[in-house]
C-alpha cells in the first residue's frame, strides 16, 4: 500500500461538523495512527469495515467519457462524517483507511486526447497501473479479514476489486453489478467499460450478474457474449423490470442472489443508474434511490458479501447548489451496507 495517502485525525476534524447533545460518525470512525504498521492496526481492530477513496477518472476518459468522478470520495466521506452515531449505526465500526494517490496520473492525463490512438494507449496503461494498486488494497484489507467499502473513480476499478478479493480468498469471486450498462465489453487496453470483462478472462471472475441493463445502449456484440457464457454471465434489464412488468424487481433480487451466493461476491454500484446523478454517462430513466437502497440492504445481508463499490458519481459534474447531494447518497448506501451486513445471515 505505498501509494496510499492515509486519512488522519486532523483530516477528520476538518470535516466533521460538531453539535452539542450530538454523537457523529466523524467522532467515532477509526483512523489508522502515524507510525504504526498498518495492516497489523486493521488485522487488531474491532471495526468490520474499511474505507478507501479512489479520486480518480482515468478510466472513465479512456472510455470517451466525461471526467468528474475523482471527485466522489471527498464529497461522500464529509457526508458520512456527519451521519449520527447511534443505535442504528455506528462510526466506530469503521476504519478510514485514506485514498490511493492518483494525483501523478491525473496530471499525466489532463492534456490526452481518448480520440487519439496513442492517447488512448497512454490512457490504458495509466489504468492497468491503478489497478495494480487496487488490487493490492483490496487484498491486504480481505486478507486482514475486513470488509472494504471501495468509494470513486470509475468502474475501471472492479477489476482490482474483483481481483484483490480472489486473491486474497484464493479463488474467483462471483459479482453482482447494479448498473446500466454491463462493463464486459471487448479486451481492447483497460477502461472503465471491460474491467468484468477482463476480471473474467483473467480467471478472478467466476459468475456474473448485471441488474438492470438499459436495453438501448447494450450493444449486439455484448449480448451476443453473454449468451455464449449464460452458464457464468447473466442479466436482467431496466425495461423488464420496470417499463413493462414482465419481472419483479423483489424477485429478480433472489434470482441473481441463487445465482451467485454459492461463494464470494462483490456488490458493484454504478451510480449512472440512478436518474440525473451527475456522472460520466448520466440517465433520464432508471431504478430509484430507494430500488438501489432496497438492493444494497438484501445483497449486503448475505453472509458472501465480500465487498461494496459505489463508483462512477460525480460531483464536480453537478452545477447545482445541491452537489453534495451526490456525497449523502453515498452515505445513505454505506449505512445501508453496513447494517444488512454487520451480522450477516
Amino acid at each position: 500500500m505505498e501509494k496510499l495517502i492515509p486519512f488522519t485525525i486532523n483530516d477528520l476534524a476538518k470535516i466533521t461538523n460538531h453539535r452539542s447533545g450530538e454523537i457523529k460518525f466523524g467522532e467515532k470512525m477509526i483512523v489508522i495512527p502515524p507510525g504504526i504498521d498498518k495492516i497489523n492496526f486493521i488485522k487488531e481492530s474491532e471495526a468490520k469495515y474499511v474505507l478507501l477513496g479512489i479520486p480518480e477518472d482515468i478510466g472513465v476518459r479512456a472510455n470517451y467519457g466525461r471526467p468528474g468522478a475523482a471527485s466522489a470520495w471527498q464529497s461522500a466521506i464529509k457526508s458520512i462524517a456527519n451521519i449520527q452515531h447511534n443505535r442504528f449505526s455506528k462510526g466506530s465500526n469503521i476504519i478510514i483507511l485514506g485514498h490511493i494517490n492518483v494525483s501523478d496520473e491525473m496530471r499525466q492525463v489532463e492534456n490526452l486526447d481518448f480520440n487519439d490512438i496513442d492517447d488512448r494507449s497512454k490512457l490504458s496503461q495509466l489504468v492497468e497501473k491503478i489497478d495494480k494498486e487496487v488490487s493490492h488494497t483490496i487484498f491486504t484489507i480481505i486478507k486482514a479479514g475486513k470488509t472494504p467499502i471501495i468509494i470513486g473513480g470509475g468502474h475501471n476499478n472492479a477489476y482490482g476489486n474483483i481481483k484483490g478479493a480472489a486473491l486474497a480468498k484464493g479463488k474467483p469471486i462471483n459479482a453482482i453489478n447494479f448498473d446500466a450498462h454491463s462493463d464486459f465489453r471487448i479486451l481492447e487496453g483497460r477502461h472503465s467499460g471491460n474491467g468484468f470483462s477482463y476480471a473474467y478472462e483473467e480467471g478472478f471472475l467466476k459468475k456474473y450478474f448485471i441488474f438492470g441493463l438499459h436495453e438501448n445502449y447494450t450493444s449486439k456484440s455484448v449480448l451476443d457474449i453473454i449468451k455464449k457464457l449464460e452458464d457464468r454471465v447473466r442479466y436482467n434489464t431496466y425495461d423488464s423490470v420496470n417499463i413493462r412488468k414482465e419481472k419483479d424487481f423483489n424477485r429478480e433480487m433472489i434470482t441473481a442472489l441463487d445465482f451467485i451466493k454459492s461463494d464470494a461476491f462483490g456488490i458493484e454500484i454504478d451510480l449512472d443508474a440512478i436518474p440525473n446523478i451527475a456522472s460520466s454517462a448520466m440517465t433520464i430513466s432508471g431504478f430509484s434511490v430507494e430500488e438501489l437502497r432496497q438492493f444494497v440492504s438484501f445483497f449486503g445481508e448475505h453472509k458472501h458479501a465480500a465487498y461494496l463499490h459505489i463508483c462512477e458519481g460525480a460531483p464536480d459534474l453537478d452545477n447545482s447548489p445541491n452537489n453534495n447531494l451526490i456525497g449523502k447518497l453515498i452515505g445513505y448506501l454505506v449505512t445501508d451496507f453496513i447494517k444488512a451486513n454487520i451480522e450477516p445471515a
